[in-house]
């Protein structure tokens, strides 16, 4: 029998996943993170001019194991996935 309850949740959706970000642990619910969302758990915003640089390496990872990502990256979250974020200014 179906169930009709609209407050079930349908397996998989509404699924918190905790990365860690620079040492600090964020709660996510999204499958996929860009480089941007994850300068924004790392920082509280992504500034986006030619004057700051940001770089960005990951580990436990579910399609790469490791690596780095850019500008217009994404990458497929599971808990524990360990992000490492600097920003740089240009002077």
């Amino acid at each position: 029998m179906p169930n009709n309850n609209p407050n079930h949740d349908i397996h998989g959706q509404n699924k918190e996943f905790v990365v860690i970000v620079n040492g600090r642990p964020k709660t996510v619910t999204e499958k996929f993170l860009s480089f941007v969302d994850v300068v924004k758990l790392a920082f509280g915003d992504f500034v986006d001019n030619s004057s700051r640089i940001y770089t960005m390496t990951f580990k436990k990872g579910v399609d790469k194991r490791e690596g780095s990502m850019v500008m217009g990256d994404d990458v497929r979250i599971k808990s524990g996935v360990i992000f490492n974020v600097t920003a740089t200014d240009k002077s």
